[in-house]
């Protein structure tokens, strides 16, 4: 099952700060042409701007676009998050970031 909101926001501060919660749920990244990172955190907005901080990663150097994300309740996130990685296969969840 795909994320419940399929249309990305960009992947910029002001975005993250406008668009994503202060709460437990599953988030993806991407670029233009593929799914760079899913995962699981008890705040989205926290976790999403710590990636976009960690300038020398796997994913930063991926150049990500966009972000989406589900609010979901903490026991059930890393079902979903195993879900969605099976879903999408994105490319640097082999080599994760850590996780806020």
């Amino acid at each position: 099952m795909p994320f419940e909101h399929l249309i990305p926001r960009p992947f910029v501060p002001g975005s993250i700060q406008t668009y994503a919660p202060m709460a437990s749920g599953v988030y993806g990244i991407s670029n233009a042409l593929k799914w760079l990172y899913i995962g699981q955190t008890d705040d989205i907005r926290g976790a999403l701007l710590t990636h976009f901080g960690e300038d020398e990663s796997p994913l930063m150097m991926s150049k990500p676009a966009g972000f989406v994300f589900e609010v979901c309740d903490p026991s059930r996130r890393t079902a979903r998050q195993d879900r969605l990685v099976h879903e999408y296969g994105p490319t640097c969840n082999n080599n994760p970031p850590r996780r806020a």
